[in-house]
């Protein structure tokens, strides 16, 4: 397994551990000063970066990092996801200005575990901690958050999934999809590789607009069993392009986050995100 490449832009670094410092403080409001002064900078240059990448000033940030934003998103910005079917907010169509691409492989291709096919990988560092990217020639098949557990945990857990495919490092051949997703700006395209089911609650997953979140008992009406709601969580944590395939927009119907596979201060990092771009600063 390659390592992570550690030459992209600098404020992905400074982003990441600026979320640490105003989520390592169990809600406490921080100032500013006080949050600049951690990170070794001034006031004036951090809330300059801060806001170029998030949208908004760290103090309104700080309050969608909360515990209670997911609660707040569920009643403020839930979707159900046979209206935004009705209303185009599908996988085929525009979200935001990403245009995202996709198809699935077959039974029979899922069932040869990637034996014949070629997966290119390569690390990227992100808003939300170093990336594994993997992908065929005809899309992306993998992105994962590795800050949690590990670059080589992550390595082992993807990789895994297809054990008889034949793996070649090749950022160059990832990169345009990976900096659409990341941006959510441009073409990417994607190939998943899951069982029919997986496939189908990775699709209903692809209808929840950026900013709002669904429930896993949405997702299990919308796939047509409403009682497989633990087979529903179990097919979300198996998502293997997060981000993309906005797991994290997946909540339980009390408000609570429920786990995320990658771990749940990069789920709330990604909530707080999307919802910082939905209602900017006044």
């Amino acid at each position: 397994m390659a390592k992570a490449d550690q030459s992209e832009p600098y404020h992905y670094g400074l982003i990441k551990r600026a979320i640490e410092v105003i989520d390592g403080h169990e809600g406490k409001q921080l100032s500013l000063d006080d949050i600049a002064r951690e990170m070794g900078m001034s006031a004036a240059h951090f809330q300059r970066t801060f806001s170029q990448w998030a949208g908004v000033s760290p103090k309104r940030f700080q309050q969608f990092l909360t515990l209670s934003h997911a609660k707040n998103m569920l009643h403020n910005n839930f979707t159900t996801l046979d209206t935004a079917a009705e209303v185009g907010l599908s996988g085929t169509g525009r979200l935001h200005d990403l245009f995202v691409k996709w198809e699935a492989m077959s039974p029979g291709e899922f069932a040869r575990k990637g034996k014949g096919l070629t997966i290119h990988f390569g690390w990227f560092a992100t808003p939300f901690g170093q990336a594994l990217a993997m992908g065929t020639d005809r899309g992306l098949c993998g992105l994962a958050f590795s800050d949690d557990c590990g670059s080589e945990a992550t390595w082992r857990d993807m990789s895994g999934r297809w054990p008889h495919a034949h793996f070649v490092e090749n950022r160059a051949a990832l990169k345009n999809w990976v900096s659409a997703a990341l941006n959510q700006s441009g073409d990417t395209s994607l190939h998943l590789m899951g069982a029919p089911f997986q496939i189908k609650v990775w699709e209903a997953l692809l209808t929840i607009p950026s900013g709002h979140v669904t429930t896993y008992s949405e997702i299990a009406h919308a796939v047509g069993n409403p009682k497989a709601v633990r087979a529903v969580g179990t097919a979300v944590g198996r998502n293997p392009v997060s981000w993309l395939i906005p797991c994290h927009r997946a909540l339980r119907k009390s408000g609570g986050l429920g786990g995320y596979h990658w771990g749940l201060p990069v789920k709330r990092a990604m909530l707080a995100y999307e919802t910082a771009r939905l209602t900017p600063d006044a």
